[in-house]
Protein backbone atom coordinates (compact mmCIF):
# COMPACT_ATOMS: atom_id res chain seq x y z
CA UNK A 1 0.00 0.00 0.00
CA UNK A 2 1.69 3.25 -1.20
CA UNK A 3 2.60 5.74 1.97
CA UNK A 4 2.34 9.75 1.37
CA UNK A 5 5.88 10.52 0.74
CA UNK A 6 7.18 13.53 3.72
CA UNK A 7 7.45 16.80 2.14
CA UNK A 8 10.78 17.64 1.05
CA UNK A 9 12.79 20.40 2.93
CA UNK A 10 12.23 22.82 0.20
CA UNK A 11 8.28 22.17 0.04
CA UNK A 12 7.95 22.69 3.26
CA UNK A 13 9.68 25.83 3.46
CA UNK A 14 7.77 27.45 0.54
CA UNK A 15 4.72 26.72 2.53
CA UNK A 16 6.13 28.49 5.11
CA UNK A 17 6.92 31.18 3.05
CA UNK A 18 3.84 31.29 1.95
CA UNK A 19 1.95 31.28 5.27
CA UNK A 20 4.38 34.08 6.36
CA UNK A 21 3.21 36.45 3.08
CA UNK A 22 -0.47 35.95 3.17
CA UNK A 23 -1.66 34.93 6.59
CA UNK A 24 -3.95 38.35 6.86
CA UNK A 25 -5.66 37.16 3.66
CA UNK A 26 -6.32 33.83 4.67
CA UNK A 27 -7.45 34.73 8.01
CA UNK A 28 -9.99 37.01 6.69
CA UNK A 29 -11.21 34.58 4.14
CA UNK A 30 -11.59 32.00 6.97
CA UNK A 31 -13.46 34.89 8.94
CA UNK A 32 -15.68 35.72 6.24
CA UNK A 33 -16.56 31.99 5.41
CA UNK A 34 -17.32 31.60 8.90
CA UNK A 35 -19.50 34.31 9.30
CA UNK A 36 -21.34 33.57 6.01
CA UNK A 37 -22.24 29.95 7.49
CA UNK A 38 -23.74 31.56 10.72
CA UNK A 39 -25.41 34.30 8.72
CA UNK A 40 -27.44 31.82 6.47
CA UNK A 41 -28.05 29.58 9.68
CA UNK A 42 -29.38 32.26 11.24
CA UNK A 43 -31.40 33.35 8.43
CA UNK A 44 -32.81 29.74 7.81
CA UNK A 45 -33.21 29.53 11.93
CA UNK A 46 -35.35 32.95 11.67
CA UNK A 47 -37.52 31.87 8.23
CA UNK A 48 -38.45 28.66 9.61
CA UNK A 49 -39.13 30.53 13.05
CA UNK A 50 -41.27 33.09 11.14
CA UNK A 51 -43.34 30.88 8.92
CA UNK A 52 -44.18 29.01 11.34
CA UNK A 53 -45.35 31.84 13.75
CA UNK A 54 -47.54 32.74 10.85
CA UNK A 55 -49.32 29.62 10.09
CA UNK A 56 -50.06 29.67 13.60
CA UNK A 57 -51.64 33.34 13.44
CA UNK A 58 -53.34 32.10 10.20
CA UNK A 59 -54.57 29.05 11.76
CA UNK A 60 -56.43 30.51 14.65
CA UNK A 61 -58.05 33.47 11.71
CA UNK A 62 -61.54 33.30 11.80
CA UNK A 63 -62.23 36.72 9.83
CA UNK A 64 -61.45 39.35 7.68
CA UNK A 65 -59.67 42.16 10.04
CA UNK A 66 -57.41 38.32 11.48
CA UNK A 67 -56.53 37.87 7.53
CA UNK A 68 -55.60 41.55 7.34
CA UNK A 69 -53.34 41.04 10.34
CA UNK A 70 -51.70 37.78 8.87
CA UNK A 71 -51.21 39.85 5.67
CA UNK A 72 -49.86 42.46 7.66
CA UNK A 73 -47.21 40.84 9.99
CA UNK A 74 -46.54 38.33 7.73
CA UNK A 75 -46.66 39.56 4.10
CA UNK A 76 -43.63 37.98 2.76
CA UNK A 77 -44.81 33.71 3.75
CA UNK A 78 -46.59 31.24 2.64
CA UNK A 79 -49.31 31.96 5.12
CA UNK A 80 -49.61 35.57 4.13
CA UNK A 81 -50.00 34.32 0.28
CA UNK A 82 -52.72 32.07 1.68
CA UNK A 83 -54.09 34.76 3.72
CA UNK A 84 -54.65 36.68 0.69
CA UNK A 85 -57.12 34.19 -1.05
CA UNK A 86 -58.84 33.81 2.34
CA UNK A 87 -58.98 37.35 3.02
CA UNK A 88 -60.62 37.90 -0.56
CA UNK A 89 -62.92 34.63 -0.45
CA UNK A 90 -64.46 36.15 3.48
CA UNK A 91 -65.55 39.59 1.28
CA UNK A 92 -66.89 37.51 -1.81
CA UNK A 93 -69.11 35.56 0.90
CA UNK A 94 -69.90 39.22 2.16
CA UNK A 95 -71.05 39.86 -1.64
CA UNK A 96 -67.92 42.34 -1.93
CA UNK A 97 -66.59 41.92 -5.12
CA UNK A 98 -64.91 44.76 -5.76
CA UNK A 99 -63.46 44.83 -2.69
CA UNK A 100 -62.62 40.43 -2.96
CA UNK A 101 -60.59 41.92 -6.65
CA UNK A 102 -59.24 44.73 -5.29
CA UNK A 103 -57.05 42.17 -2.52
CA UNK A 104 -56.52 39.84 -5.01
CA UNK A 105 -54.96 42.53 -7.57
CA UNK A 106 -52.72 43.31 -4.49
CA UNK A 107 -51.95 39.68 -4.16
CA UNK A 108 -50.57 39.33 -7.57
CA UNK A 109 -48.89 42.57 -7.76
CA UNK A 110 -47.03 42.02 -4.73
CA UNK A 111 -45.98 38.12 -5.61
CA UNK A 112 -46.32 37.94 -9.69
CA UNK A 113 -44.55 34.66 -9.93
CA UNK A 114 -46.57 32.82 -6.78
CA UNK A 115 -47.60 29.57 -7.74
CA UNK A 116 -51.25 30.56 -6.65
CA UNK A 117 -51.32 33.84 -9.54
CA UNK A 118 -53.68 31.22 -12.01
CA UNK A 119 -56.43 30.40 -8.65
CA UNK A 120 -56.67 34.37 -7.77
CA UNK A 121 -57.01 35.13 -11.56
CA UNK A 122 -59.58 32.71 -11.51
CA UNK A 123 -61.63 34.08 -8.94
CA UNK A 124 -61.11 37.47 -10.22
CA UNK A 125 -63.13 36.47 -12.70
CA UNK A 126 -66.06 34.82 -11.06
CA UNK A 127 -66.51 38.35 -9.17
CA UNK A 128 -66.28 39.99 -12.61
CA UNK A 129 -69.24 37.33 -13.91
CA UNK A 130 -70.88 38.23 -10.09
CA UNK A 131 -70.90 42.15 -11.21
CA UNK A 132 -72.00 41.04 -14.53
CA UNK A 133 -68.59 42.51 -16.51
CA UNK A 134 -69.58 39.20 -18.77
CA UNK A 135 -66.67 40.66 -21.30
CA UNK A 136 -64.11 41.46 -18.98
CA UNK A 137 -64.63 37.83 -16.93
CA UNK A 138 -64.48 36.10 -20.66
CA UNK A 139 -61.40 37.63 -20.99
CA UNK A 140 -59.64 36.70 -17.71
CA UNK A 141 -60.82 33.31 -18.60
CA UNK A 142 -58.91 33.30 -21.80
CA UNK A 143 -55.66 34.56 -20.31
CA UNK A 144 -55.57 32.26 -17.84
CA UNK A 145 -56.16 29.56 -20.33
CA UNK A 146 -53.73 30.68 -22.56
CA UNK A 147 -50.77 31.85 -20.34
CA UNK A 148 -51.24 28.89 -17.89
CA UNK A 149 -52.07 25.56 -20.24
CA UNK A 150 -50.04 23.35 -18.10
CA UNK A 151 -51.47 24.62 -14.52
CA UNK A 152 -54.18 22.69 -13.25
CA UNK A 153 -56.78 25.81 -13.63
CA UNK A 154 -56.15 26.20 -17.90
CA UNK A 155 -59.09 23.25 -18.46
CA UNK A 156 -61.04 25.26 -15.54
CA UNK A 157 -60.72 28.58 -17.00
CA UNK A 158 -61.81 27.10 -20.80
CA UNK A 159 -64.61 25.21 -19.38
CA UNK A 160 -65.80 28.45 -17.70
CA UNK A 161 -65.94 30.20 -20.88
CA UNK A 162 -68.62 28.14 -22.62
CA UNK A 163 -71.35 29.29 -20.14
CA UNK A 164 -70.58 33.23 -21.22
CA UNK A 165 -70.13 32.63 -24.76
CA UNK A 166 -74.07 30.87 -24.65
CA UNK A 167 -75.00 33.91 -23.12
CA UNK A 168 -73.56 36.41 -25.49
CA UNK A 169 -75.17 33.96 -28.35
CA UNK A 170 -71.31 33.31 -29.81
CA UNK A 171 -72.66 29.28 -30.44
CA UNK A 172 -69.48 28.71 -32.60
CA UNK A 173 -66.50 30.11 -30.47
CA UNK A 174 -68.47 27.84 -27.59
CA UNK A 175 -68.31 24.50 -30.01
CA UNK A 176 -64.97 25.40 -30.56
CA UNK A 177 -63.88 25.55 -26.65
CA UNK A 178 -65.50 22.43 -26.33
CA UNK A 179 -63.78 20.64 -29.12
CA UNK A 180 -60.40 22.34 -27.20
CA UNK A 181 -60.97 20.51 -24.12
CA UNK A 182 -61.93 16.96 -25.66
CA UNK A 183 -59.09 17.22 -27.65
CA UNK A 184 -56.41 18.38 -24.79
CA UNK A 185 -58.32 16.39 -21.80
CA UNK A 186 -59.79 13.58 -23.23
CA UNK A 187 -58.12 10.42 -22.32
CA UNK A 188 -57.18 8.38 -25.18
CA UNK A 189 -57.92 4.49 -24.10
CA UNK A 190 -56.59 1.72 -25.18
CA UNK A 191 -56.33 1.53 -29.16
CA UNK A 192 -55.94 -2.11 -29.64
CA UNK A 193 -58.05 -4.09 -31.62
CA UNK A 194 -59.56 -6.98 -29.29
CA UNK A 195 -59.10 -4.66 -26.02
CA UNK A 196 -62.28 -3.28 -24.11
CA UNK A 197 -62.39 0.25 -23.85
CA UNK A 198 -62.28 0.36 -20.51
CA UNK A 199 -61.44 4.40 -20.46
CA UNK A 200 -62.07 7.01 -17.40
CA UNK A 201 -63.08 10.22 -18.95
CA UNK A 202 -61.75 13.19 -17.28
CA UNK A 203 -64.47 15.76 -15.09
CA UNK A 204 -63.31 18.16 -18.14
CA UNK A 205 -63.84 15.96 -21.58
CA UNK A 206 -67.35 15.21 -19.47
CA UNK A 207 -68.66 18.39 -18.82
CA UNK A 208 -67.16 19.56 -22.26
CA UNK A 209 -69.97 16.72 -24.10
CA UNK A 210 -72.59 18.11 -21.71
CA UNK A 211 -72.21 21.66 -22.77
CA UNK A 212 -71.69 20.52 -26.48
CA UNK A 213 -74.59 18.74 -26.46
CA UNK A 214 -77.01 21.95 -25.08
CA UNK A 215 -75.66 23.61 -28.18
CA UNK A 216 -77.59 24.18 -30.83
CA UNK A 217 -77.04 22.16 -34.25
CA UNK A 218 -74.52 24.10 -36.52
CA UNK A 219 -76.88 25.24 -39.33
CA UNK A 220 -75.77 24.22 -42.90
CA UNK A 221 -74.68 26.74 -45.38
CA UNK A 222 -76.98 28.47 -47.24
CA UNK A 223 -76.00 27.83 -51.12
CA UNK A 224 -74.30 30.94 -52.86
CA UNK A 225 -76.64 33.84 -54.15
CA UNK A 226 -76.70 33.35 -58.17
CA UNK A 227 -76.44 36.72 -60.06
CA UNK A 228 -79.58 37.22 -61.76
CA UNK A 229 -77.81 37.33 -64.89
CA UNK A 230 -76.28 33.78 -65.14
CA UNK A 231 -79.68 32.82 -63.62
CA UNK A 232 -82.23 30.15 -66.13
CA UNK A 233 -84.89 31.94 -67.60
CA UNK A 234 -88.11 31.41 -66.19
CA UNK A 235 -91.18 30.57 -68.36
CA UNK A 236 -93.51 32.91 -68.49
CA UNK A 237 -97.10 32.03 -68.40
CA UNK A 238 -99.01 32.54 -71.53
CA UNK A 239 -102.36 34.29 -71.36
CA UNK A 240 -105.00 32.72 -74.04
CA UNK A 241 -105.86 35.19 -77.00
CA UNK A 242 -108.99 36.37 -76.37
CA UNK A 243 -111.30 35.23 -78.84
CA UNK A 244 -113.28 37.91 -81.62
CA UNK A 245 -116.22 38.92 -80.15
CA UNK A 246 -119.30 37.56 -82.05
CA UNK A 247 -120.65 39.88 -84.60
CA UNK A 248 -124.13 40.09 -84.57
CA UNK A 249 -126.09 38.92 -87.40
CA UNK A 250 -128.04 41.13 -89.47
CA UNK A 251 -131.22 40.45 -91.01
CA UNK A 252 -131.53 40.00 -94.78
CA UNK A 253 -132.82 42.61 -96.94
CA UNK A 254 -135.89 41.83 -98.97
Amino acid sequence: MPTAQPLSPDAALEARVFWLRFKNEIAAALVIALLAIIGFAGYRFYTIKRDSAAAELLGGAKNAQDYQQVIARYPNTPAGASAYLLLAETQRNERKFADANATLQNFIDKSPEHELVPTAQMAMAANLESLGKTDEALSTYQQVAAKYSTNYNSPLALISEVPLLKATNRIEEARRVCEEILTKYRMPGDQREGVPDDRVESIWAVEAMRQLRSLKPAEAPKPPAVPPMLAAPTATPTTPPLSAAPTPKTKKQR
